[in-house]
């Protein structure tokens, strides 16, 4: 491997990528200096073509590399005809490779580019269903939707896949390509998204509730205590089942209830009360039955 064999898809990494601003950017936020972000686009094609020969590289820093600078520059219009060639080329690094993370960046790439990870649900590596569930293309999928509900289940799974960076250890691992925050949030909100109904995702969110604070709260609780109540809660108006013990289990997990002034706004905008009291005497008085009518 020379240095630049290493050089092509590390200099787009370090510079060049840094450099170009996304399509929808006006030209007031291009902060690069006049003419630079459209010479830069001008060549994508170009350092695609350098980018690709080394995404089956020997050396693994090198294939990430080029996985990174690759799934970057075909997000772009201007070279997206490359995408189905590129799309081979990761089928076989996928095939090849041996590692969970680098399989894992492949199918989540393939699937940001809007192309089909439906072989990859039936994977022996639960890891790898979960991100091949993830794709847009899957939503609809009925079978992408139970890959995800079904890893829901057990969280610290999830969590032990990839090491990935936390608040309190930011430096502790890297993060997944084309996921905003951690992969189980990420799950959870295709989840929600894709689930019309609480009931169905009552044992996800069940599962899940030893993970809650009143930090993680935007991530994780609310999100699902909002698609319990989807057209907010009216005062008098019978709970279903699913809607009596999701707020019940949020009552007692301590974790939820610090400086309540970071949870509020979730509550107002459903119409719940703030208050951990509030909330448990809302809840007092016999459980719903299973065809309780759910509000409209």
């Amino acid at each position: 491997m020379t240095s630049l064999d290493r050089c092509v898809p590390s200099c787009w990494n370090g510079w060049v990528g840094s450099r170009i601003r996304r399509p929808t950017a006006s030209d007031e936020e291009d902060s690069n200096n006049p003419g630079v972000s459209d010479a830069v686009r001008a060549v994508r094609g170009t350092i695609h073509d350098a980018v690709s020969a080394h995404l089956l590289a020997p050396d693994p820093t090198v294939r990430a590399a080029a996985l990174s600078a690759a799934a970057a520059l075909l997000q772009s219009p201007e070279p997206a005809s490359r995408i189905p060639g590129a799309t081979q080329i990761l089928r076989r690094l996928f095939a090849e490779s041996t590692d969970r993370r680098e399989r894992a960046n492949t199918v989540l790439t393939i699937g940001a580019w809007g192309q089909d990870t439906t072989a990859w649900l039936a994977d022996p590596d639960p890891a790898i269903r979960a991100c091949a569930a993830l794709s847009p293309a899957c939503v609809g999928n009925t079978n992408a939707t139970r890959t995800i509900l079904r890893a829901l289940l057990e969280p610290v799974v999830i969590d032990s896949w990839f090491l990935e960076p936390t608040a309190a250890a930011p430096w502790a691992g890297k993060p997944l390509p084309h996921i905003e925050g951690h992969l189980r949030y990420a799950l959870l909100a295709a989840a929600i998204e894709r689930t019309a109904d609480f009931e169905e995702l009552l044992p996800a969110a069940m599962a899940s509730v030893p993970f809650y604070s009143n930090l993680t709260i935007a991530q994780d609780w609310g999100p699902l205590l909002a698609a319990a109540f989807p057209s907010g809660y009216d005062q008098g108006t019978n709970l279903t089942l699913a809607q009596h013990r999701y707020p019940s289990a949020l009552a007692d997990r301590d974790m939820c209830w610090r400086h309540t002034q970071l949870i509020t706004s979730w509550f107002d905008d459903i119409g719940l009360p703030a208050g951990r009291g509030a909330i448990r005497a809302l809840l007092t008085g016999p459980a719903p039955g299973r065809n309780t009518a759910r509000f409209a």
